[in-house]
Order: structure tokens, then C-alpha cells, then sequence
């Protein structure tokens, strides 16, 4: 079953439960539902930890194309999660991040509860590391707080471009804190819909789809070379 955002849940949750998943999902006619989640006054500290992380400040560097990025992302199509929800080389390699470590010390729980947690911010950020472009990506878990680090740095808008980071917020929502999903956009269509590769959709996939602008939030963009 494909799960939507990482939802963050108060760190006494995770201490009560130690082992258990940090996430609520549903599929309904194959795409996420909202998950409730535990927003209260320390959800600006929190954004403002991921957006003044290095990484934030360090997007002209490197030297990746957006075709590129596009490329990876696309060669990953039909990578599945297995039966438990995870256990993806997106969920595997981000466990083993040092960022994991640091969005445990700001979301709660533990590395390990990564592994079969929501995966399509992670996948975003496996793709933008195996690339090189890390940097102007992000690496996040969590869909909310990677929307904020592009907003953060000044790279937020409206308008589709291809290799652009795609949120999505199934009740047309175009508040941050309303986001359950993200991918990369493929192509406008020019018709209402955007062409799209996305991690932990449908059924637990990466998949090519087509969704409604409707949908979406905003993008972030990365500061791709041609």
C-alpha cells in the first residue's frame, strides 16, 4: 500500500512505542489520502533547523542538469516497496544519512523506524544525491519541511519546469503544511496536467504519472546547469 508524507509525531510517541512507524497512510482509487498530524508552535523552529542547514547554502555549486536528474529518476521506475511498506534502497540509503540523524533529533524516533516510513521525499533526495545535485535537491524525509528549505532559499514558485521538485496536496491546499507528496516534474502539458516521476505512489512504486496542476502546492527548483 503506498503511503504519503512522513508524518511527524511527537518525539513521547516515539518513545512510548519504539519500534513503531511514524506514518498513517491509505490508498483510495490509487493515490494518498491526509494523514492527520501533530502541528503545534515549534513547527517554525523546526523549519527554520532544516533551512539553515549547509546545504541551504551551497546551491550554486555544483553542476548538474535537470535532464540528468530526470534520467535517474526515471531509470528507478518500477522500484517497489516490499510487503511491510518499505524496505526501498531510497528508505536504506537515507537511514544511513547523516541528515537522518538530524531529522531524528528534529522530528523524533530513531534511523531505523526510516526504513518502512513514507518514501517519496526520500526518493526525491536519493536522486539528487546519486547525481551530485544534493545541494540543490535537498534531503529531507519529510515532505513539509523540503518544501520550506526551497522556500526558504528563495527557490519557490507556481510555474511547472522539467526537473522541477513537485508538491502536491491532494485537497487542492496551497499551504506548505497541507503537503502529502512529492516527485520530480517531467513536462507541462500545457492543458492543465503535469507529467511527473514520483517515488511511493499508487501502489508502493516509483511511477511515471500525469496529475492535475489542481493538485500541486507549488516547486521547488533546483538550480540546474542548462
Amino acid at each position: 500500500m503506498a503511503m504519503s508524507r512522513l508524518t511527524r509525531t511527537p518525539k513521547l510517541t516515539f518513545v512510548q512505542a519504539a519500534l513503531g512507524v511514524a506514518v498513517a497512510a491509505a490508498a483510495i482509487g490509487g493515490q494518498p489520502t491526509a494523514h492527520a498530524e501533530t502541528v503545534g508552535s515549534s513547527t517554525q523552529k523546526h523549519a527554520a533547523v532544516a533551512a539553515d542547514h549547509p546545504e541551504a547554502k551551497v546551491q550554486a555549486k555544483a553542476k548538474i542538469s535537470a535532464a540528468q536528474v530526470l534520467a535517474l529518476a526515471k531509470a528507478q521506475v518500477g522500484t517497489s516497496e516490499d510487503a511491510a511498506g518499505g524496505g526501498t534502497k531510497f528508505q536504506k540509503w537515507y537511514m544511513n544519512t547523516p541528515r537522518a540523524l538530524e531529522t531524528v533529533k528534529r522530528d523524533g524516533g530513531s534511523r531505523r523506524e526510516y526504513l518502512n516510513a513514507a518514501w517519496c521525499s526520500m526518493f526525491v533526495s536519493w536522486v539528487g544525491a546519486q547525481t551530485g545535485a544534493r545541494s540543490m535537491v535537498g534531503w529531507d524525509a519529510y515532505t513539509v519541511e523540503h518544501a520550506r528549505w526551497f522556500a526558504k532559499n528563495h527557490r519557490w514558485g507556481q510555474a511547472p519546469k522539467p526537473g522541477a521538485v513537485v508538491f502536491f496536496s491532494w485537497s487542492g491546499s496551497k499551504s506548505l503544511d497541507d503537503i502529502q507528496h512529492v516527485g520530480f516534474v517531467v513536462k507541462d502539458n500545457h492543458n492543465g496536467t503535469i507529467s511527473t516521476i514520483e517515488g511511493n505512489t499508487g501502489n508502493g512504486t516509483v511511477a511515471q504519472r500525469v496529475r492535475p496542476t489542481s493538485q500541486v502546492v507549488g516547486y521547488g527548483y533546483p538550480n540546474y546547469t542548462g
